[in-house]
């Protein structure tokens, strides 16, 4: 019973982590995702509420007063970077990061765009345009996605998902980031509540060298990381019907001594550089994408109930 037990927390562990929806999970503090698209009906925003009472100290009395003030300030809407042909990549990449900053990480208890990592390229992408337009708070999942899309005009910078788990305490979190590689230097895209579990500046030389930085982040706040899972390359074609490849490495900092852990770090970047010299997939015609596009949902569908089983962790 002890050996099943365990099993199913580690397939619910592995379940939430697939969903990325949350980036350091406190154990059973859930939250929720809309699921209806923009604008956000009235049973999601109620319950978003609601749930900001349940988890917030003075959660009642701090949403009455913002919900009955008539006089609150205007909240200025980032830009999405722009930048001259010149501008260096290493540039670039700080101005996206400064955007997604700006964004603010997501405290409401309500991940406002829903991203199941099975949808192909052209449809993430979508959600990510969605993203610029509503300029909400973001959590670590939808900031990944949001970096993709804002790199794809930048053919010689190579992204790559990076998840992470660790350990604190008896509990268990999940982080992910977007690793770049661009120059022979490797950096990282994202957002977190900590400062250093998100942008690493296109600085670094191997990708073993990434990962013991946030190795070393992740000690800082008494963390002990316990896997890493890295992907593949992600395609630069916004309408690509491929599936980002999130888990091409999954490595177990438990049973890997540092050698070994350099040298699948090491084999890992030898899979991504193979992948560039292979042909991507035909994207669909314009009906296609049409027709497996945005799921966001339109004016006229139907609200979709919630049900309990669709809360989730969040740290």
């Amino acid at each position: 019973m002890l050996s099943a037990a365990a099993g199913s927390v580690q397939e619910r562990d592995e379940e939430q982590e697939d969903e990325g929806e949350e980036e350091l999970r406190d154990g059973g503090v859930p939250f929720y995702v809309n699921r209806g698209g923009f604008p956000v009906d009235e049973e999601t925003w109620e319950r978003m509420w609601r749930h900001v009472a349940r988890i917030h100290s003075d959660g009642e009395a701090l949403g009455r007063a913002i919900r009955r003030a008539t006089d609150l300030p205007k909240i200025p809407v980032p830009s999405v970077p722009t930048y001259q042909p010149t501008t260096p990549i290493p540039q670039r990449l700080e101005a996206i990061q400064k955007y997604i900053r700006e964004l603010q990480y997501n405290h409401t208890g309500t991940q406002f765009f829903e991203i199941k990592k099975s949808r192909p390229l052209t449809a993430l992408m979508d959600i990510a345009k969605e993203m610029t337009r509503e300029a909400l708070p973001i959590k670590c999942l939808e900031a990944v996605i949001l970096g993709i899309y804002l790199t794809n005009s930048m053919p010689g910078v190579e992204r790559f998902p990076i998840s992470f788990q660790s350990q604190f305490s008896g509990n268990h979190f999940h982080h992910i980031v977007l690793g770049v590689h661009s120059g022979g230097r490797f950096g990282a895209l994202g957002i977190s509540r900590r400062e250093d579990l998100m942008f690493k500046p296109l600085e670094l030389r191997t990708l073993t060298d990434l990962v013991q930085d946030f190795e070393g982040a992740y000690r800082g706040y008494w963390h002990t990381l316990r896997k890493v899972r890295i992907g593949q390359y992600v395609s630069h074609d916004p309408h690509s019907v491929e599936q980002i490849e999130w888990k091409h490495s999954i490595l177990d900092l438990e049973k890997l001594t540092k050698e070994e852990l350099r040298k699948e770090l090491e084999r890992h970047t030898r899979d991504m550089r193979l992948k560039i010299g292979k042909p991507a997939p035909p994207s669909p015609t314009k009906d296609r994408r049409n027709s497996i596009g945005s799921p966001l949902r339109g004016p006229g569908s139907p609200v979709r109930r919630i049900s309990r089983t669709e809360r989730r962790y969040r740290g």
